[in-house]
């Protein structure tokens, strides 16, 4: 299957198969054989073969952005922005940007220690206004809303950790 991915701003087409359990993924001239495996709900453990005698490994999160409408991949403790098939999604950028409908979800996207809880309950949020902070190999990252809102809900505490994926806060459409 080919996909269209977007990192870091620069587009790539890349081609996955199915062989012997294993995924080959093909970008370019170059090809990696790799083997994943599920090490929680939103971590993958991979084994990355290119041909050359030494296997690498890598531990990998993923979580969605729910302000870009991406995918965040967290390669270490490094986290990377990814849009998939960015040439059948074009909608949905339009989507991202008008917020959508129905509750937004605050999610982490890497494991982390949640270092402040900028929004409360009940408080009203503009749309990419952060609302709450989480820490990931000293680097802090902001967590910030899609769209226009009331906090409806936090269900984090500062100095709590929290895994790739988890719910951090909810925010209702004004």
């Amino acid at each position: 299957m080919q996909y269209d991915i977007e990192v870091n701003g620069r587009r790539h087409q890349v081609t996955v198969t199915q062989r012997d359990g294993r995924y080959v993924v093909s970008h370019e001239n170059r090809t990696w054989v790799v083997d994943a495996a599920s090490v929680s709900g939103h971590t993958l453990s991979l084994l990355v073969e290119n041909g050359s005698p030494v296997v690498l490994s890598h531990e990998v999160s993923i979580a969605a952005d729910p302000v870009t409408g991406s995918h965040v991949f967290g390669i270490g403790h490094v986290p990377v922005p990814v849009a998939l098939n960015t040439r059948r999604r074009f909608g949905r950028k339009d989507e991202a940007a008008s917020g959508g409908a129905g509750p937004q979800k605050i999610v982490a996207p890497m494991p982390g220690k949640v270092v402040r809880i900028v929004r409360k309950p009940g408080d009203l949020v503009a749309h990419r206004q952060p609302v709450v902070v989480i820490e990931a190999m000293k680097m802090e990252n902001e967590l910030r809303a899609s769209r226009d809102g009331v906090v409806a809900e936090v269900l984090v505490q500062e100095g709590q950790s929290v895994e790739a994926g988890a719910l951090l806060a909810i925010i209702s459409p004004a």
